[in-house]
């Protein structure tokens, strides 16, 4: 059981790493087919069906691609599908919610001072905020499909600004922003997996069967992946804020997030207009970063990170400990400079990922962190530059296992 945080730690790792490799591949994609969808070009002479083709250049070779929205009559007999790639980055990132925000939710889920619900109940809670979401987009896209895209778009933002609102009255800010994220994401993939491959296949098989295919399960799949370009930005940001507690952990945070998703948009509609060749909206970025000013400002304005620290029941023994008093004096010798409220080292103006060491509680409740930064590895502080010596670090291992076995426990 002593070594369980270490292990949990790098399961935790891996499982990121697997995150952001099939993300990659999954986004790398997605864009690839928007890009090259918005560059077909129509031309006399083109095969009868075709509807525009585009040629490219890689690897040495030449590309001549062409794209039909009803199917030719002969085709290559393999089919290449991409569709696994989605559903790797849906499962990787469900089991890095698990991971994190589960197994700690005591600590990164809940937050009493917003809703003081027990971890179950918690759990049960986020569940359902990932299946709601897509419930609600779904029956939403078939309500109106075909009838007002633009309309939708506009619903589809205001009801993510609610949601956005709302996940910050459930959850710590942290988990607030990993959840709209988490449910974007959700809403992304199942559209691959509930709507996207079964329209490809049903198409497949009309032709296969010698049928003639319904465009209408072409133009469905169609404005769900455009869906999925635009929400793609936005997602990485939210999933990438939980190192950045200036954007989670303010004021205004839903604001922010809600932001994030018009520079996501913009940020977006400037690639998409350059690879249909309908202009070059320089004045995306403008706004961009018109938006990104006003993000700044809000985190700041007014300075709010975080409420005072409670110690949470499972840090309780960590404090009660014999080691503690030392422990608290290593810490904020050679920790709370920087890991303060009004940080002392030059240059850090708010603590690094808002992790609060100038306090009983903030120690006990990161005694995780510290047991793994700076006790059993040397990654903090960075560079040893308040020359942490090797016997403090050991004390704060002996503290940690010994007092600490009930929070390595859970």
């Amino acid at each position: 059981m002593l070594d369980f945080a270490i292990f949990w730690d790098w399961l935790a790792f891996a499982v990121r790493w697997l995150h952001v490799i099939t993300g990659i591949a999954w986004i790398g994609s997605s864009f690839y087919f928007v890009a090259l969808d918005l560059g077909l070009r129509q031309r006399p002479g083109l095969p009868a069906g075709a509807f525009g083709e585009e040629w490219q250049v890689h690897g040495g070779g030449f590309y001549h691609i062409q794209k039909y929205l009803v199917a030719p009559a002969e085709m290559p007999e393999h089919l290449t599908w991409f569709k696994w790639e989605s559903y790797m980055t849906w499962l990787s990132g469900f089991a890095m919610l698990a991971i994190v925000y589960y197994a700690g939710a005591d600590l990164f889920l809940i937050d009493p001072n917003v809703l003081d619900v027990s971890v179950p109940v918690g759990i049960l809670i986020s569940l359902c905020c990932l299946a709601g979401g897509w419930i609600v987009y779904d029956l939403l896209c078939r309500w109106l499909i075909g009838k007002a895209d633009t309309g939708l778009m506009i619903l589809l933002y205001v009801i993510l600004v609610f949601m956005a609102w709302g996940m910050t009255h459930l959850f710590t800010g942290r988990a607030a922003f990993l959840h709209l994220g988490a449910i974007t994401a959700t809403i992304m993939s199942a559209n691959v997996f509930m709507v996207i491959i079964p329209n490809q296949k049903i198409v497949v098989a009309d032709l296969i069967a010698g049928r003639k295919p319904d465009p209408k399960y072409g133009k469905i799949a169609k404005q769900r992946s455009l869906h999925n370009n635009y929400l793609t930005l936005p997602v990485l940001f939210l999933m990438l804020s939980n190192h950045y507690p200036l954007a989670f952990g303010t004021e205004f945070n839903w604001i922010i997030a809600s932001l994030v998703f018009m520079m996501g948009v913009l940020i977006r509609h400037y690639f998409n207009s350059m690879h249909a060749r309908k202009g070059n909206p320089t004045w995306t970025w403008l706004a961009t970063a018109i938006l990104f000013v006003i993000i700044i400002w809000l985190s700041t304005a007014p300075k709010v990170l975080t409420g005072e620290p409670k110690v949470t029941a499972s840090a309780a023994p960590l404090i009660a400990s014999a080691e503690f008093s030392k422990v608290r004096d290593t810490v904020m010798g050679r920790c709370a400079m920087c890991h303060a409220a009004e940080p002392s080292w030059e240059g850090i103006y708010h603590a690094p990922k808002g992790v609060m060491l100038d306090t009983d509680a903030g120690i006990a409740n990161n005694a995780r962190e510290i047991y793994l930064q700076a006790g059993r590895s040397h990654a903090m502080p960075p560079a040893n530059v308040t020359q942490i010596s090797d016997q403090e670090r050991a004390l704060l291992v002996t503290w940690f296992e010994g007092a600490g076995k009930e929070t390595t426990a859970k």
